[in-house]
């Protein structure tokens, strides 16, 4: 008697959501995809096999790469979410400008990031957004250029324990140069994760990371009361712990010393610059502005970003350089240029005149951007450049990845490493580069992770060359895996040599 009950129940419900969904029934319907979906399952069974990151990143990419094939629009059912897949930059220009709503499955980080501007919704997100644009201004990053070169050359020497000595994960020692670069720019702290591995901040955040991405791709997980129950969020809520006790300390601490030494900074021209932390309290109010838990919010979305993106776009990037070696030649010859045999630190207007360099970084972006998805949501119904109309409701994945990759905007080459077409052309359309997402909810802070990826490159490509681990691997695109960013499958494996 309780199954039958049960069973009613469940049939029930289904079938109110089959209702509640008949627009976005109706909606997909205009499209077609040839990927093989289940009933009430939809596309997700898809995502039951996946055994690890790889897995999981080939189904993404698969996705991605039929918007491509249907001519840039496919759909997608999960379970009973219908996602629109966009790999057009026409469409995703119009969408990221007229649904500023981050979806559903992006929130699943909240525990993390609170209402992070990231993931808030838009009440929140834009009276901080106004903050933000002030904070990150080209005079308040400049003055981060010295730590980026002082960390970059502590960098190089902790790089002298594994050069020369076989191939070893060089993201494993970006990711610490950059968490030294992010605590001391956006906290004003120095931990010295270089000179002190395996830091249990460190630890906490790629653990925090590892599991929003295991969550995020399993869709029976997204029901938070369930959720709750598994030993997967006990081990994230002591990851969150750690963060959260770490940052309030600092808040607290920061807090303390500016109004200790409020007077003395107004009358001394020649203090230190200022970190984001101190930055965000004076743009928000002072002591009347942010609370804690707001600048937590906001400090740890910028930690967890800022590492991230520096680590990542670094580590991509000498892979790539590391299988096309003309390139790197290339890339040195402009080092010589600039800094000739000197071992002198990057300054602020030597960034500015590596052209090349920048442009092999977003080269880099474009073919592996560490933020692969962007995800939307429509909270009215939207009509669509075609015409056709987009229901209320329908989450709206933007498949970077893909769209990087369109021909129709990047050429037939659109597959190549090919550093100039960021030199000799113009973008066929604003939105073919997404590396830092577009419209109103960019990255605002792009400028610093370029800033930061410029210095660490130029210090590390001056003093080593970037090989390959296997001959093999000269020109092979990068085999990658998924982890709420896209990462290097192999974690990034290189051999350094070090130069004359």
């Amino acid at each position: 008697m309780i199954w039958q009950l049960f069973l009613c129940v469940v049939v029930f419900y289904c079938l109110f959501l089959r209702w509640k969904a008949r627009h976005q029934i109706k909606f997909s319907k205009l499209f077609k995809s040839d990927i093989k979906s289940l009933p009430i399952l939809g596309d997700s069974h898809w995502f039951l096999k996946c055994k690890n990151d790889t897995d999981r990143w080939k189904l993404l990419e698969m996705f991605g790469r039929e918007a491509l094939k249907q001519g840039g629009l496919t759909i997608s059912w999960q379970v009973h979410r219908l996602f629109l897949m966009v790999a057009d930059p026409v469409v995703a220009e119009f969408l990221m400008k007229n649904c500023l709503e981050k979806d559903d499955s992006m929130k699943l980080a909240l525990a993390l990031v609170g209402n992070g501007s990231v993931v808030a919704d838009v009440p929140i997100w834009r009276p901080r957004r106004k903050v933000f644009v002030s904070t990150f201004s080209l005079k308040n990053l400049l003055n981060f250029t010295g730590i980026f070169s002082e960390q970059s050359m502590i960098l190089t020497e902790q790089l002298q324990k594994v050069a020369g000595r076989g191939s070893f994960s060089l993201s494993d020692y970006i990711i610490s140069y950059a968490m030294d670069s992010v605590c001391e720019t956006t906290l004003g702290i120095t931990v010295n994760a270089q000179q002190t591995p395996n830091q249990v901040l460190m630890q906490a955040f790629t653990g925090c990371c590892q599991l929003i991405s295991d969550r995020i791709i399993k869709p029976w997980l997204h029901f938070t009361p369930l959720y709750k129950l598994t030993p997967e969020h006990k081990q994230f809520m002591v990851y969150v712990d750690i963060i959260e006790k770490f940052i309030n300390k600092v808040i607290q601490d920061k807090r303390r010393d500016m109004a200790d030494n409020n007077n003395i900074k107004a009358e001394n021209k020649d203090a230190p610059f200022k970190s984001f932390l101190e930055l965000m309290i004076e743009a928000s109010g002072g002591s009347s502005g942010y609370n804690d838990m707001e600048l937590r919010e906001e400090i740890v979305l910028l930690f967890v970003a800022a590492t991230d993106t520096t680590t990542l776009g670094a580590s991509f990037t000498s892979v790539l350089l590391a299988r096309h070696p003309q390139v790197q030649e290339k890339v040195h010859q402009e080092l010589q240029e600039v800094f000739g045999d000197s071992n002198r630190p990057v300054t602020a207007d030597d960034l500015t005149r590596l052209k090349y360099l920048d442009a092999v970084i977003r080269e880099s972006l474009r073919l592996y951007p560490p933020g692969p998805l962007l995800l939307r949501r429509a909270d009215e119904d939207v009509v669509l450049p075609s015409g056709q109309t987009l229901p209320k409701g329908t989450g709206i994945m933007l498949c970077v990845f893909a769209t990087h990759r369109n021909p129709r905007y990047w050429g037939e080459d659109a597959e190549q490493f090919r550093p100039e077409r960021f030199l000799d052309e113009q973008l066929r359309h604003p939105a073919a580069f997404l590396a830092f997402s577009y419209g109103p909810r960019n990255c605002i802070g792009y400028r610093f992770a370029m800033m930061s990826m410029k210095a660490v490159l130029a210090t590390l490509l001056r003093r080593y060359k970037v090989l390959p681990i296997s001959e093999e691997d000269l020109g092979k695109p990068i085999d990658l895996k998924f982890d709420v960013m896209l990462r290097a499958a192999d974690d990034f494996q290189v051999i350094l040599e070090p130069r004359s």
